[in-house]
Order: structure tokens, then sequence, then C-alpha cells
């Protein structure tokens, strides 16, 4: 992270927020005693974090942050993008798929198929699976993503059920050691907050194989069938109710 690109930009958003008393202030917005009780952190580690002698905060610290700091959501995405570009430990190169898994889903056309990743990764899919996706097929298509995105609720009206779905789907996955897991969970406390969060601190049980969910204008049933092999790809298949 050139020039401490996290430690300004938090200093900038500290002096931007409104204090709560504004008598007899000769620097502008928060002082660091301030926004360190309202993240829950030290004086002296906020400090860090601005001069740029601390640049690994934990997830718990920067979700802490940006609360404090009343982020909104776009802010908090940029948050996450400066620690990720200071980051050092790089993901494993994804595995392709087996000939025989695209073969199966070319074979699942036209239903809505996909293969996924632990962390949720659409590696894959068929057409007819892009046609109820709409949104969630933008940019880095993933389940878990985008059930934590602006988007979402509206999109999914049992947004509830699958945004705890997807939460306790991600934790089994890092908790078995998938490094994507690990990685975006760390991306999604900084970007959704609590909102992911709670549901992933409290999850205690793993997301259903086969059940009903609702897509859009779409109710559809699902069924997973898990691939064998190191990588734990599992397919989806869809069926859309009528």
């Amino acid at each position: 992270m050139a020039d401490n690109a996290l430690g300004r930009f938090l200093r900038a958003r500290r002096e931007a927020t409104t204090p709560p008393d504004t008598h007899r202030r000769r620097t502008p917005g928060l002082r660091r005693g301030e926004l360190a009780d309202r993240a829950g952190i030290s004086v002296e580690y906020l400090t860090r974090l601005e001069r740029g002698t601390d640049r690994s905060p934990s997830g718990q610290v920067l979700a802490s942050l940006a609360d404090a700091l009343d982020l909104s959501p776009d802010e908090r995405v940029h948050l996450y993008r400066l620690i990720k570009a200071d980051s050092t430990c790089g993901a494993p190169p994804p595995s392709r798929l087996r000939p025989t898994v695209t073969a199966v889903l070319d074979a699942l056309e036209p239903t809505p198929a996909c293969v996924l990743s632990p962390a949720g990764d659409v590696l894959a899919c068929t057409t007819g699976f892009r046609e109820i996706a709409g949104p969630l097929m933008d940019d880095e298509p993933n389940l878990v993503r985008f059930a934590f995105s602006p988007e979402a609720k509206a999109y999914h009206p049992d947004w509830e059920q699958i945004a705890n779905d997807r939460a306790a789907g991600l934790r089994a996955a890092a908790d078995l050691g998938d490094h994507a897991a690990t990685v975006l969970a760390f991306e999604l406390s900084i970007t959704a907050g609590a909102t992911f969060t709670d549901r992933y601190n409290a999850a205690a049980a793993l997301p259903p194989a086969h059940g009903t969910e609702l897509w859009g204008p779409f109710l559809v049933a699902f069924e997973t069938l898990f691939l064998p092999g190191e990588d734990e790809h599992r397919v989806m298949i869809y069926f859309i109710q009528h």
C-alpha cells in the first residue's frame, strides 16, 4: 500500500466526521480518542494505523472503524480494497474444471445449473442459470458476496434465510481451511459489517443441500451434488417451480 493510503483515508474520514460537540474545536472532525471510543480500540492503536506503523488490522477492527465513521457501502468497499492492495498473501491459483464436469453442465442445458467453489464462486454455469441469476452474474459472480450486496434483498424476497445459509456455508468452508472462503469472510466483515458478521459468528449448522429459494420472480427448488476431488466443488441444479 503505497504512501500509507489506509492511514490517510482513516484520518481524512475522521476529520470529516461531525463531532458530538462542535464548540471550541481547534481541529476539524472527531478527535482520535473519540473515534477510538466509538470503535472500541485504543487511541495508541488508532494512532499506529493512521501513521502507517501498523498496516495489518483485523477484519473486526476495520468493521468497527467503518461503523464508527458511518461509512457508506462504497466507502466500505474502498476500505477493504486498501487492505487488499497491501496484502502479500496471494490466493492459490484456481484449479481448472475437469472436462467431464463441464460435460455434465452441457448435458443439463437448458436447466439452470452451476459449479460452485467452497467459497461460493460460480466457476461455470448453464445458460439457464444465467437467465435466473440476473444481477448475481455481474462482475465476479459469487453467491455469498451477492447475498450481502445492496441488490440482494430486492432480488431474494426470502433474503433472511438465504443470508443465514450463505454465511453458514462460508463459515464451514473457512473452518475447513479454504483460503478463498477465509479471504471472502474478511472482505464481507468490512463491506457488509454486522449484517454479515452476526450471521457468520452465529453459524452453528451446515446450510441445506436441498430446498427452495426465491430468485427474483422465480421460486426454485435446488439440489446439491458434491464432486469428488480435493477442490470440494459442487454442482447446484435448480428447478423452476410453477
